[in-house]
């Protein structure tokens, strides 16, 4: 009887610095899709060189899958760098906007809920507050579990965005560099 390999599935959260060209996050989340892997979160964003844009990506699946969508994203032409950010040695932040229900008597409670987790009111109208909130992804859904016995009317979440600690891992693009 042949030993069976375990799978164990796990999250992980990949940053890329690619060309900030025109169709490069369809051609990505493409890649995924035709292979069949999943994208549990994906966040885009120009860098501070306007030619590169960040993008940070949260998938999950057993080693052997995530080696393959390493592999497979950085074979793609414009993808200029990508790494895993590890929970131990990276920032995490996530940002939602919750509009919640809330009549008069209700505003209090929610207001006070939101002052504990550093939160904001962003918008006051006579029947609903909208909050937004920063943090790792424990405390947002932490947030919304203390808001349970509100009626949350529209959620939006950024899903994650991160950045590796210290400068060790900073990446220079250099425009005449060999491509892989």
């Amino acid at each position: 009887m042949a030993e069976e390999k375990e799978t164990k599935e796990k999250k992980v959260v990949f940053q890329l610095l690619v060309d900030n060209k025109f169709g490069i996050l369809s051609r990505i989340s493409g890649l995924f899709s035709r292979r069949g892997y999943n994208i549990d979160s994906i966040t885009a964003g120009v860098t501070a060189d306007p030619k590169i844009t960040r993008i940070t990506i949260v998938t999950h699946g057993d080693d052997d899958i995530l080696d393959q969508i390493e592999k497979q994203v950085a074979k793609l032409v414009d993808v200029r760098d990508i790494r895993i950010l590890n929970r131990e040695s990276s920032v995490y932040r996530e940002l939602a906007l919750i509009k919640v229900r809330a009549n008069a008597d209700q505003r209090q409670g929610i207001i006070a809920i939101t002052d504990i987790f550093r939160g904001s009111i962003v918008d006051v109208a006579p029947k609903s507050l909208i909050i937004e909130i920063t943090g790792n992804q424990g405390k947002i859904d932490a947030f919304l579990k203390l808001l349970d016995g509100y009626e949350i009317l529209e959620l939006a979440r950024t899903g994650i965005a991160g950045l590796a600690r210290g400068i060790d891992s900073v990446v220079y693009i250099d425009d005449d560099e060999e491509r892989f």
